[in-house]
């Protein structure tokens, strides 16, 4: 008979945790606020991870604690398909309003690749078309349909094959690395454009496209701004075919770039909006922004799922809107973000390991790459896991990105201060610097 009983000992060992899950650290946290983290043993870390883009309003901000707990002690799930609930009711009509112009509605899932797999399955229905377009170095989730999207990493999907099919990838305009040598966005000579119409000249009908999905920023893929035409571009083409625009705004959104939304920089509206990481403080919850006439393509009962849109989570949407919205958190990604730029630009001057400083808003990157070999652009996968080490010794989290895991990402909680941010550039050189 299987024992349920819990048992009083020590912490278990590390090793109960399977080693599928690649590991930064092996600290045991006992808890967090606002930026920062605190071991079990006392010691204290400054979380530029927010891990990976969620914590946007920081650790356990009393706020979204209060709304949990006053849900969790009346109701903790309210299954969509049998009853509505207030919290529900509430964030879906307060999402509809998110984008501009009216008649937007939501859908509400679980994951961000739940969202992503909702987005292209009403593109499909939407359409009456079978083939979606993705962007080389994209990171779109971990389940079948999301990997085949996904090409940041061949570790995320080279062990899965055969995908589902009917999905093509084309080059991401990544101004660094530029077959002609590397330029700024704003100069941009990157040929993205004429390998997508190589690509309906070749191989796919763009009448059978149903969809383009783009990250805004390219999020695993090395935090990529792509230049200031690009997804203007993008909405063009993808309406002058009748495809639909999803924007997977799963890491770039709520707040993250310094817009609520990465596409409001560019000017672009697309079809489809996913969304998830910090849409709700830490839970688990994600969705898609779509119009409503293009929701209600979906017939009744063609998608679903058990915990979607759970009541909990709703509740902890709502607060961390209202946090959002009173304690400014867009304009502050924006300024901290800008703040970082400014304090680590100059170390790609300083150091030849550095091939570039990126990003925008609260979404910074460090590229580090081998200047004694090729072009100078080599990347370089040790060095950047060597500053990742000699940041976590000094007290500080940071993340790898990258095809290679050649480049250190920077995703401060949109709390975080700009004290906070002088220690961080203060600790990224002095990590830069104890590998050079």
């Amino acid at each position: 008979m299987t024992d349920l009983r819990s048992r009083p000992t020590a912490l278990p060992d590390h090793s109960v945790i399977p080693a599928v899950w690649t590991r930064y650290t092996d600290l045991v946290i006992e808890r967090g606020e606002g930026s920062w983290l605190f071991t079990t043993d006392g010691e204290r870390y400054l979380d530029y991870t927010s891990g990976i883009g969620v914590t946007n309003t920081g650790h356990a901000h009393p706020r979204v604690v209060r709304a949990v707990a006053e849900q969790a002690s009346r109701l903790l799930h309210g299954q969509q398909n049998i009853v509505y609930h207030e919290a529900g009711l509430r964030l879906h009509e307060r999402l509809s309003r998110l984008m501009p112009g009216e008649g937007w509605g939501a859908f509400l899932s679980n994951s961000g690749a739940e969202a992503v797999e909702a987005a292209v399955k009403l593109a499909r229905v939407a359409t009456g078309r079978p083939i979606i377009i993705a962007f080389r170095g994209g990171f779109h989730g971990r389940t079948a349909q999301t990997m085949a999207l996904t090409s940041s990493r061949v570790t995320v999907r080279g062990d899965f094959e055969p995908l589902p099919g009917s999905v093509y990838h084309v080059p991401y305009p990544y101004c660094y690395r530029a077959p002609d040598g590397p330029h700024p966005p704003e100069a941009c000579s990157c040929d993205w454009e004429a390998q997508l119409q190589t690509l309906f000249a070749q191989m796919v009908d763009p009448r059978r496209v149903a969809a383009v999905i783009v990250e805004p920023v390219l999020g695993e893929g090395g935090y990529v701004v792509p230049p200031p035409d690009f997804l203007p571009r993008l909405r063009d083409i993808t309406r002058q075919h009748g495809m639909l625009l999803i924007a997977d705004e799963i890491q770039t959104g709520y707040g993250r770039t310094g817009r609520m939304f990465a596409v409001e920089h560019w000017g672009v509206v697309p079809d489809i909006v996913v969304m998830a990481k910090g849409i709700a403080s830490g839970l688990p919850l994600s969705g898609i922004l779509a119009p409503r006439q293009l929701l209600d393509r979906w017939p009744s009962g063609a998608h679903g799922g058990t915990y979607g849109g759970n009541v909990v989570c709703c509740a902890a949407a709502e607060a961390t809107l209202d946090v959002m919205a009173d304690e400014g958190l867009v304009a502050n990604a924006a300024e901290r973000g800008q703040q970082l730029l400014d304090g680590l630009r100059s170390l790609v001057d300083e150091t030849s390991a550095v091939g570039d400083v990126r990003g925008l808003g609260c979404m910074v990157a460090l590229e580090f790459v081998r200047p004694d070999s090729g072009d100078r652009r080599t990347p370089d996968p040790g060095r950047a896991k060597e500053v990742l080490a000699e940041a976590l010794w000094r007290r500080l989290l940071l993340l790898s990105a990258g095809s290679w895991g050649q480049v250190v990402r920077i995703i401060p909680p949109l709390v975080t201060t700009s004290d906070e941010v002088v220690e961080a550039v203060r600790l990224i050189r002095e990590s830069v610097a104890a590998t050079t």
